[in-house]
C-alpha cells in the first residue's frame, strides 16, 4: 500500500456514494427505468452507469436497450426519478462528517467535486448535513467534460488555490477514480459498490477506518509549510 501524503495542498470528495448514501436513490431510478425497458437490474447493469454523469447515463442505456438516439430522453426520464427520490431524504454515510471536519480543523482546504446536476449535489449536501461544510462545490453544471476527464478535480483545485499534484481525491466509482488520476492527484479509494476494486492509491472501505482518522488529524496544511 503507498504511503498517504501528509502534506497536502487540498482534498476533493467526491459526493454521490461517498459523502452521502444517494447511490440508493439513484438504483431505484436506475431499476425503474430498466423494468420500463424490459430488462432486470442488477450489479452488472449498475457498473454500466455509476460514477457517470445524467447525458452519459442516457446514452449508455440507450445502448444497451439497442435504442439509438433515445439518450436524451432516457436522462431527462432518469433526473426526474432522481429527483424524486433525492426529496425523500439522503443520509450522510458513517465517517463524512468526521473526516471532513478534522481537515478543517487542520486548516486544509476542501471541496466536492460530483458528476451529478448542481441541484442533486445541493439537495444531497444539504439532506446529509454537509452543507455548510464545502465552501467549494464543483458540479457537472460547471465543466465541459464530466468524470472520468479530469474537468471536475482540475477545476476543484484551481477554486482551492491548490496544486493538484499535491492534493488528495476521494472517490468510490472508477468513473472517479480516473478522473482524479487524470487531474494528477493521490487518490484514497472508498468504493460504494460490494467488492468493486479500484485503481486508486489506497482503498478502504468506508470513511470510518481508523487509519484514515489518524491520517487527516496529521495533515499540514499550505500555511504550515
Amino acid at each position: 500500500m503507498m504511503r498517504m501524503p501528509t502534506e497536502v495542498d487540498a482534498v476533493v470528495f467526491d459526493c454521490d456514494g461517498l459523502l452521502a448514501e444517494t447511490e440508493s436513490a439513484w438504483t431505484r431510478a436506475e431499476t425503474a427505468i430498466f423494468r420500463e425497458h424490459g430488462h432486470d437490474f442488477g450489479p452488472v447493469q449498475k457498473q454500466v452507469l455509476i460514477g457517470g454523469t445524467l447525458a452519459s447515463g442516457g446514452l449508455a442505456m440507450a445502448d444497451y436497450f439497442g435504442l439509438p438516439g433515445t439518450g436524451p430522453a432516457l436522462a431527462a426520464r432518469l433526473a426526474g426519478l432522481v429527483r424524486k427520490e433525492l426529496a425523500a431524504g439522503t443520509p450522510a454515510l458513517p465517517g463524512a462528517h468526521d473526516v471532513a471536519e478534522i481537515l478543517l480543523r487542520r486548516g486544509i482546504p476542501i471541496a466536492v467535486a460530483s458528476n451529478s446536476p448542481r441541484r442533486f449535489v445541493d439537495a444531497a449536501l444539504g439532506s446529509a448535513g454537509l452543507a455548510d461544510l464545502f465552501e467549494v462545490i464543483v458540479s457537472s453544471d460547471d465543466v465541459e467534460q464530466g468524470k472520468p476527464a479530469p474537468d471536475l478535480y482540475l477545476t476543484a483545485c484551481s477554486r482551492l488555490h491548490a496544486e493538484p499534484g499535491r492534493s488528495v481525491a476521494f472517490e468510490d466509482s472508477r468513473t472517479g477514480v480516473a478522473s482524479a488520476r487524470a487531474a494528477g492527484m493521490f487518490v484514497i479509494a472508498v468504493p460504494s459498490a460490494p467488492g468493486a476494486i479500484l485503481d486508486a492509491h489506497v482503498t478502504y472501505r468506508s470513511l470510518t477506518h481508523s487509519e484514515l482518522g489518524s491520517w487527516a488529524a496529521t495533515c499540514t496544511p499550505p500555511a504550515c509549510r
